[in-house]
């Protein structure tokens, strides 16, 4: 075991960092998902990489521990959302991309679900505490969020920015009429001048 106060890193960074295809690949992922730096990124393509690295090992192992391997790996992955269904194989793995990662993470489903107007905001919401999964509060905007637990995705109980946001995010009809009446947080109010800063 190492020392714990010089932890290993979480990423491994881009070989050639500076091509400009590349530069702009990143810069349209940080900005579509709300990432807060290209270090967020990075991490979600080694924890892929990972993933990728065991498929190709199992795809160059013996039939025994591939037949004995090979479910554990799709297990793991179906439990997280990354492939669907029974008849998954090894190929299904090595197809998988950075944003199907990508689409699992907390902030990003807060946003599709519609409890946030962006990215950022849904980030802002989730680190604040303000979103909560199987009744408990979950303020890490990266997590992996599960098909079981993606159904009990909600507001956190007692929070006071869900009838505020709800209302909002509302198109139209007299809620949305409302909310323009209502005292806004100061939460909402910083998520739309610095969303950098969250």
């Amino acid at each position: 075991m190492g020392d714990p106060k010089k932890p290993r890193a979480t990423y491994t960074p881009p070989r050639n960092p500076w091509r400009s295809d590349q530069l702009s690949q990143e810069l349209y992922l940080l900005g579509t998902y709300g990432l807060r730096n290209k270090r967020e990124l990075w991490k979600t393509q080694t924890f892929l990489s990972n993933i990728r690295n065991q498929a190709r090992q199992l795809l160059a192992a013996s039939s025994d521990v591939r037949g004995r391997e090979e479910p554990k790996l799709l297990a793991h992955l179906t439990r997280l959302g990354l492939i669907q269904g029974s008849a998954n194989t090894v190929d299904d793995v090595l197809s998988l991309t950075v944003e199907n990662v990508l689409e699992r993470r907390l902030q990003t489903l807060v946003w599709r679900r519609g409890l946030a107007r962006s990215p950022y905001q849904a980030r802002q919401l989730v680190s604040h505490g303000h979103v909560s999964l199987n009744e408990r509060r979950v303020d890490v905007p990266s997590y992996i969020v599960s098909p079981e637990e993606e159904g009990t995705l909600k507001f956190a109980e007692g929070s006071p920015m869900a009838r505020t946001i709800m209302a909002q995010v509302t198109p139209g009809g007299e809620v949305a009429a409302k909310a323009s009446e209502a005292p806004v947080g100061s939460e909402l109010a910083e998520s739309d001048q610095s969303p950098a800063e969250n």
